[in-house]
């Protein structure tokens, strides 16, 4: 699977994935003390919606088209829209669609700072740009696995780590990113790390799921959201997030927002959510795995 982002951007997955990071953000921004954010994958930082390569695939149109047009969102759900409308300051036709980067950095507060990892030439010189009157933010030309054994623990010692890979070695990237995990956890045991995947079929998911429960945190958290059944190799039919130590209550901060995600972007009767604990020092909690949920929210 070549993920190459220009395509994808503001498509379904991308929708989950900034939910949960706007999520953890702003569980990050509970204490006063900085935080650091370090993105390995950090792609170009922001998407023009009208570039050949956006056009050619439409996907932004099921994801964050939809969603921009809908009324009665969640608070969580209404504040990554703003932040999406933030990225288009003075361009009401929301041409743009900001990645990570862009939307770590727009909530960051003075005393933060990013680390941002892209190998791709062209993509880390849109970044620099991008960022180039930020000091908080860092650009790195690099490997982002390998720069992230170079750039933790922080010096303001907590923070966040999206690990948000193209999946070009499909399942042999779930085994790089076991191997870089093991790695970062030695290395800060209390740093929060979110892994971004893709669906296809479910059994090559299961292995990192169950390399998960063992990896020695005390709080892994799944988010999932499936717009169709998870039984083909051929086409995307879901995406998730794992976070590891994740965030008290995180799990309450996403789920108003996630069960309607299937309502609005997928079908009745093939998509689905699932917000799991793969492990709960706290507690064994039973998976959720939730069809449609009624709600107020609409599409106009």
């Amino acid at each position: 699977m070549n993920y190459r982002h220009a395509y994808h951007a503001g498509n379904f997955a991308d929708v989950l994935k900034h939910m949960v990071l706007v999520a953890l953000i702003d569980a990050l921004k509970q204490k006063d003390s900085p935080f650091c954010y370090i993105d390995t994958h950090a792609g170009r930082g922001r998407y023009d919606l009208r570039s050949t390569e956006a056009r050619k695939t439409g996907e932004a149109d099921e994801g964050f088209g939809v969603l921009k047009t809908a009324t009665g969102l969640p608070p969580l759900l209404w504040k990554w829209l703003e932040i999406v409308r933030a990225s288009n300051e003075g361009d009401d036709s929301l041409r743009f669609y900001p990645g990570s980067p862009w939307i770590a950095a727009h909530m960051m507060r003075a005393t933060d700072s990013a680390q941002l990892c892209e190998l791709r030439v062209d993509d880390a010189g849109a970044l620099r740009q991008l960022f180039h009157r930020d000091a908080r933010v860092h650009v790195h030309q690099r490997d982002g696995y390998e720069a992230l054994n170079a750039l933790i623990p922080p010096k303001e010692k907590r923070g966040l780590v999206l690990i948000d890979p193209p999946f070009e070695a499909q399942e042999g990237e779930f085994r790089q990113i076991e191997k870089s995990l093991k790695s970062a956890l030695e290395k800060w045991p209390g740093g929060v790390f979110a892994v971004w995947y893709p669906i296809k079929v479910r059994s090559q998911v299961q292995p990192f799921h169950r390399w998960l429960t063992k990896c020695g945190a005390k709080r892994v958290l799944a988010v999932e959201l499936l717009l169709r059944p998870d039984d083909s190799p051929l086409r995307l039919n879901g995406t998730g997030m794992v976070i590891v130590n994740a965030p008290w209550k995180l799990d309450e901060a996403l789920r108003d927002s996630l069960r309607l995600l299937p309502k609005l972007l997928g079908k009745v009767g093939e998509s689905e959510y699932r917000l799991t604990w793969l492990v709960d020092e706290n507690k064994d909690e039973v998976p959720a795995k939730m069809p449609h949920a009624p709600h107020s929210v609409r599409k106009r």
